[in-house]
């Protein structure tokens, strides 16, 4: 028998402060049961930081007001129960999803039509959040129990084309036209034929992130499109810039296209940057629709496309616009930064030919004002020489008057080979001493 003392549990050990978010992320937007009939209004708002906190207090506002918790600073998802409806709130990176869920289990009118009442009926029943930021997705899912005929479906839908295809090996059958209706939703019809309550939910909530994520990831196309004329004129100038750079002459002229290199590369760069969040985030919701695409394992109908096949038609050549322009803004960063390089490096090459060159020169002179000093040392010495034969010849005159026996001119001639030399050498310490020779 074990000593119950001697038994661990993992709450025992130190936890690792991630572990408990790491293991709460696998849980945190659990698939919710949903029974049909049901009605379910899909908003998605975007928002900065400011203004997701700002909703989550207005709906711990609305929950205080009905005397229950709301939810806290680090809540991802909530759900709240109004006498009518059932609100679902989740907070993403950028965005913030109301999900309105009407009518679980029970006739939403006397009319049984898809549709039908319209969204803006079931919404003045309630008492709306603020909205918590502009307006992206607006989605309307009705599903119905039972089965439904695809050419019906198409009439409520109207002329443009609808996707339409079997899901859940056949358990379900589900249609769209992702265009929005006259009130401003995107409409989602899904005729539950035998699926049970979870496996329902988890289709309309897979549904509901197809719309979603497929708009989101078409928010990079407008970002692509803006980019697009700027990238091309770089792309337009820049062989220019490169046949100029092979006739360039002069450090001058060198300098004014790197002048105009180092431009376009700013202006690329600074789009580039701008761009960098949205066609990363275009590719994440893109991998995310597909993935929920190949989560509800559809089947096709006859004559009609899937959704996979309509998406799929529609979304690529936006991706692929997005991706195709991120990829140009790469390869001309390169291209910019390769010619730059070669434009310093011929810059650099001639502003040290320049200083070469001037270092010469400037060798030339300090050689020649050396001569010139050592010049005018040599007059130096003869000019001091002279001075002090000349003082000396005076003192030699005075002490030839006051009765020596000294002749002055030949006694100043005898001293003058040694004053040269003492003067000479007396130079000679003097430049050693302040650098002038080694």
């Amino acid at each position: 028998m074990t000593d119950a003392g001697q038994i661990s549990v993992a709450s025992s050990f130190e936890q690792h402060p991630l572990r408990a978010r790491i293991l709460g992320e696998l849980h945190a937007r659990p698939l919710r049961p949903l029974e049909s009939p049901a009605r379910i209004l899909h908003l998605a708002f975007l928002v900065d930081p400011a203004q997701a906190e700002a909703d989550r207090l207005a709906l711990d506002k609305a929950c205080i007001e009905r005397g229950l918790s709301g939810p806290d600073a680090q809540a991802r998802q909530f759900r709240l129960e109004f006498t009518e409806a059932v609100l679902l709130w989740e907070r993403h990176g950028e965005f913030i999803t109301h999900s309105w869920v009407f009518g679980q289990g029970e006739a939403l009118a006397e009319d049984a039509s898809p549709f039908s009442p319209s969204p803006a009926s079931l919404m003045q029943k309630l008492q709306m959040l603020p909205q918590a930021g502009p307006l992206l997705v607006a989605a309307d899912l009705h599903m119905v129990d039972g089965d439904a005929d695809a050419p019906a479906l198409a009439k409520i839908f109207g002329p443009l084309q609808m996707a339409v295809a079997e899901v859940f090996d056949g358990r379900a059958l589900i249609a769209s036209d992702f265009a929005p209706d006259s009130f401003g939703f995107v409409r989602i019809f899904i005729a539950n034929r035998s699926m049970p309550a979870v496996a329902a939910g988890g289709l309309a909530q897979r549904a509901l992130e197809i719309e979603t994520y497929r708009t989101l990831a078409l928010m990079g196309l407008p970002e692509a499109q803006r980019l697009a004329p700027s990238i091309r004129r770089i792309e337009q100038e820049l062989p220019s810039i490169l046949e100029a750079l092979t006739e360039a002459q002069g450090v001058e002229g060198n300098r004014k296209l790197l002048d105009e290199l180092s431009e376009l590369a700013a202006e690329l760069e600074t789009g580039a940057a701008a761009s960098l969040f949205r066609f990363g985030a275009t590719r994440a919701y893109d991998d995310l629709v597909q993935s929920r695409l190949k989560g509800i394992g559809e089947k096709s109908l006859q004559d009609y496309p899937s959704w996979t096949a309509f998406l799929t038609r529609r979304l690529n050549p936006a991706i692929q616009t997005c991706v195709n322009t991120e990829a140009r803004q790469a390869d001309l960063s390169r291209k910019l930064t390769r010619a730059a390089q070669l434009l310093r490096t011929r810059v650099d090459t001639e502003v040290e030919a320049q200083n070469g060159a001037l270092l010469r020169q400037m060798g030339e002179r300090m050689h020649l004002q050396l001569r010139l000093q050592q010049t005018v040392e040599g007059l130096s010495v003869a000019a001091i020489t002279y001075y002090i034969s000349s003082v000396l010849n005076h003192l030699f005159e005075g002490a030839e008057k006051a009765g020596l026996e000294i002749d002055p001119t030949i006694a100043t001639a005898i001293v003058i080979p040694f004053v040269a030399v003492f003067v000479w050498w007396t130079v000679r310490r003097i430049r050693k001493k302040h650098g002038g020779e080694e």
